[in-house]
């Protein structure tokens, strides 16, 4: 079963972002796009959903804008203009030098705000991976219809749970996000039917952080929650930001 679906297209930043391409590793460079709207407000740095690239947030990037943040959107290796091939592996060890890259870039720019993680569907997972391993650079990480309950996702995919190799990973992760400590906001659809609310709760009940919360987004599912809770979605998002900033 296909996980991955990049798409390699681009279109130009308009006069208020900025293009950025991310070194990763060595020959390869993952693109991104940065929103700024003020070099004292917080930063989120976002890794979108599957099948999405970093231009395609061009009409979303002033809705984070007014609820008080910059924006930097992360691509995936194979997506948009970045190099390489997407894989679970690489998306990990990416996502952080992606959180280090933006973070040098943006002080040189003079950017000081601080630092939230966002991860939307797939991208829940390199979001939920810099939580865990850069919590001291971060204020706190946001999931939008995500999860990473990995063993509900490895069997969906047709892995045996049982077998000792995956038995192991999935404890490693296991491990890795309830050492979570950050503040965490989960914004979910009442009826995401690809990526269950009950996983959304899974997620909540595993973070050890005692600052966290489920914004449900009643009526929606998993890729208009959105648009059909435009003011919910972004109140919240305002919210948790000045409160942990």
């Amino acid at each position: 079963m296909t996980v991955f679906f990049p798409q390699q297209v681009w279109e130009p930043p308009s006069e208020n972002a900025e293009d950025v391409m991310i070194p990763v590793a060595d020959g390869v460079e993952l693109s991104g796009r940065f929103y700024g709207r003020d070099k004292e407000a917080p930063i989120i740095l976002f890794f979108h959903g599957n099948g999405e690239v970093a231009f395609m947030y061009d009409d979303i990037a002033p809705h984070y804008q007014r609820a008080g943040a910059n924006l930097f959107v992360a691509d995936f290796r194979g997506y948009g203009r970045s190099g390489g091939s997407p894989s679970f592996s690489t998306m990990m060890s990416d996502a952080n030098a992606t959180l280090t890259f933006a973070r040098d870039y943006l002080e040189k720019a003079g950017y000081g705000g601080a630092m939230f993680v966002k991860g939307r569907s797939l991208g829940t997972h390199p979001a939920v991976e810099v939580a865990a391993q850069q919590t001291e650079k971060l204020k706190g990480i946001i999931v939008e219809s995500g999860s990473a309950v990995m063993d509900r996702m490895a069997g969906r995919y047709g892995l045996k749970l049982d077998v000792p190799p995956v038995k192991e990973a999935l404890c490693r992760h296991e491990q890795k996000v309830s050492s979570i400590s950050l503040p965490l906001l989960i914004i979910h659809g009442e009826r995401d039917d690809l990526i269950a609310p009950e996983s959304a709760v899974a997620l909540y009940d595993m973070v050890a952080s005692q600052e966290k919360e489920i914004e449900l987004i009643p009526g929606a599912g998993h890729n208009d929650l959105l648009w059909l809770g435009m003011a919910q979605y972004f109140g919240a998002l305002a919210k948790f930001i000045e409160r942990f900033k």
